[in-house]
C-alpha cells in the first residue's frame, strides 16, 4: 500500500505556521486542533516542522520564556519527506529510525499532505482486519 491510498482517506489539509509566529501561538494552534505537528514554511517552502517535542525540549531548555520567542527559535529545521507513491512499510521504516512521528508528503516540490504515525497504524489495524475477514470467510466455505 502507499502512502496516496492513506492521503485519499484522511486529506490533504496541513496545518502550516510561519517561521517568525510566536511560539505560544504556534502551541495553542497545536492544542486547538489536537495535532502533533506544524509545518513550518515561508513562500510555500518548507523550512522546518514544529512537534510537542520541540516545544517541550523548548521549554526544558530555555525555561518559560522560550515561549515569547519565534518558532524558528525551536524547530526542527532539517526534515525529511516522502512522496505519495512511496509504500507504507517504507515510512513506517523511516519514521522509527529517524525517531520522530510526522512525515511531509512532497510531490514535484510542492507540499500535498503530512502522514502521522498515527495515520500509519489506523490504516495498518484496517489492513490487518480486512485480512482476518477474508480468512474467515475463506474458512467458512472451506
Amino acid at each position: 500500500m502507499t502512502v496516496r491510498a492513506i492521503l485519499e482517506t484522511k486529506g490533504h489539509h496541513v496545518q502550516i505556521v510561519e517561521p517568525d509566529m510566536k511560539l505560544s501561538a504556534a502551541a495553542t494552534i497545536l492544542a486547538e486542533k489536537k495535532i502533533g505537528s506544524v509545518l513550518v514554511m515561508t513562500n510555500g517552502r518548507i523550512e522546518g516542522i514544529l512537534s510537542e517535542r520541540d516545544v517541550v525540549r523548548g521549554l526544558s531548555e530555555h525555561g518559560a520564556l522560550v515561549l515569547d520567542e519565534p518558532v524558528s527559535s525551536v524547530m526542527t529545521r532539517k526534515v525529511v519527506s516522502c512522496k505519495q507513491s512511496d509504500a507504507v512499510s517504507t515510512i513506517m521504516e523511516i519514521m522509527t529510525l529517524g525517531k520522530f512521528r510526522h512525515l511531509p508528503v512532497v510531490e514535484d516540490g510542492r507540499l500535498v499532505g503530512l502522514i502521522s504515525i498515527g495515520d500509519v497504524v489506523k490504516w495498518r489495524v484496517g489492513e490487518y482486519e480486512a485480512e482476518q475477514e477474508a480468512l474467515r470467510d475463506y474458512i467458512k466455505t472451506a
